[in-house]
């Protein structure tokens, strides 16, 4: 979320500036919202003024009289009608500023596709050809560890089961990154909840904008979600809060599913594990001083790569254009592994830089050497998630003979090194 008054104050250029991710900012509507607010609200505070004086004034002249008591109601029922036009006002000026996105850094390029991502560096091994290579989901079900058939009748498209060195690759993965994260990159584990509130999902930026992309639910009376990463849960952690400065950066990691409806990617990677409504991820966050936020972008990413250099797979690193950002991103750097299945690089993690906008949004404060309260950064990012991690080792990691071959810093993990073209592993 923006302060309002800034947007307006700019004019045309926050106009500019969100033009370039195709966002046309109406700065007349927005004026207009924000004064129709303030006017309702003067008015509510004009009236009870008024109610209050009147009930004092009749306190000094002995018992009030009908005319008196006609008077009061009178009086009390203009308060609930301003008070109810307050209500409005402030929902239509919410509607309007919670819709906008964040602005992008200057540094970030212009374009609207990943096709005009502009690559950074690239890590890793060198990638392997993709002429004679396999589809994970071939591999995967030709190991028999994969079964899309089985989870299509348990739950439809769009979801997997896996079974035996499958399932323990997934567990192994899931830990192998929290141990690294925890152990080496300084970051505190959190176990938290996968069903979230309104106000949780709004405050980093899922909604309103993202509702037909959620999954929700009814528990008793309540209205609940689930959490399509664990960066809302996460970053809500510390909402309604005033940070100590000597205490950040706070760093946060947590594995979570993670339910996604995928409204808009019908038709796109229906075989595989590559894009589904229920997947495992450890994600991290960062909150820090505004002044910091580029510094820490930067080692996360560093947290992000180290993940896949260790596990010995070919990457690159992309920084997004302009018209590509997440809705709550103001800068974004896209890791995107090598799957000679299909001949290309697909994303594996998103890295972000928020800046104040979730802040603002979910009330997270820190106060200043010289006692002032500023909104904090946050910063989120994926490191890594597990489905699509599956993929590349199997992609990267198929042997002529038919075996896939894991990279040592897993065989710790799993209690193998190769699962064999039969299934078994060794």
């Amino acid at each position: 979320m923006h302060d309002p008054r800034e947007l307006i104050a700019s004019g045309p250029d926050a106009v500019r500036r969100l033009a370039r991710r195709r966002y046309e900012l109406d700065v007349a509507a927005l004026d207009e919202a924000h004064r129709g607010r303030a006017t309702a609200q003067a008015e509510v505070t004009r009236l009870r003024t008024e109610m209050n004086r009147a009930a004092r004034d009749r306190g000094r002249s002995g018992p009030p009289s009908e005319q008196d008591k006609e008077a009061a109601r009178a009086l009390r029922a203009d308060v609930q009608r301003a008070e109810t036009a307050a209500r409005a006002a402030g929902h239509r000026f919410a509607d309007l500023v919670l819709a906008i996105p964040n602005i992008p850094l200057d540094t970030v390029p212009d374009g609207d596709s990943e096709k005009e991502a502009v690559e950074i560096r690239r890590g890793g091994p060198a990638p392997c050809e993709a002429a004679d290579a396999r589809h994970h989901a071939d591999v995967g079900e030709a190991l028999g560890i994969l079964d899309g058939r089985a989870a299509a009748r348990l739950s439809g498209a769009r979801f997997s089961v896996s079974r035996g060195p499958g399932a323990r690759l997934e567990r192994a993965l899931t830990d192998f990154f929290l141990d690294l994260h925890t152990g080496e990159h300084g970051y505190t584990e959190q176990s938290v909840p996968f069903l979230v509130s309104r106000d949780t999902m709004t405050g980093t930026g899922q909604l309103p904008k993202f509702e037909d992309d959620l999954f929700a639910t009814k528990v008793g009376d309540r209205e609940l979600f689930l959490i399509p990463t664990a960066e809302v849960p996460l970053t809500n952690l510390l909402a309604q809060q005033t940070l100590d400065l000597r205490a950040m950066p706070y760093a946060f990691t947590s594995r979570t599913p993670c339910f996604r409806a995928e409204a808009g990617a019908y038709g796109r990677d229906t075989r595989g594990i590559l894009r589904l409504h229920q997947f495992e991820k450890v994600e991290l966050v960062r909150v820090c001083a505004p002044e910091d936020a580029q510094e820490q972008l930067e080692l996360m990413v560093g947290h992000a790569e180290e993940c896949l250099r260790r596990l010995e797979l070919s990457y690159r690193v992309v920084l997004l254009p302009a018209g590509d950002l997440g809705f709550s991103a103001r800068m974004t750097y896209d890791i995107e592994v090598w799957l000679p299945g299909s001949g290309s690089y697909r994303e594996i993690s998103s890295v972000s830089d928020c800046g104040t906008f979730q802040a603002r949004r979910a009330g997270i404060r820190h106060r200043t050497a010289d006692g002032r309260k500023e909104h904090v950064a946050t910063l989120n990012g994926s490191a890594l998630p597990i489905g699509r991690t599956v993929a590349a080792l199997l992609e990267q990691g198929t042997r002529p003979d038919g075996s896939v071959e894991l990279p040592e810093a897993l065989v710790s993990y799993t209690g193998f090194r190769r699962i064999l073209p039969d299934g078994t592993t060794e």
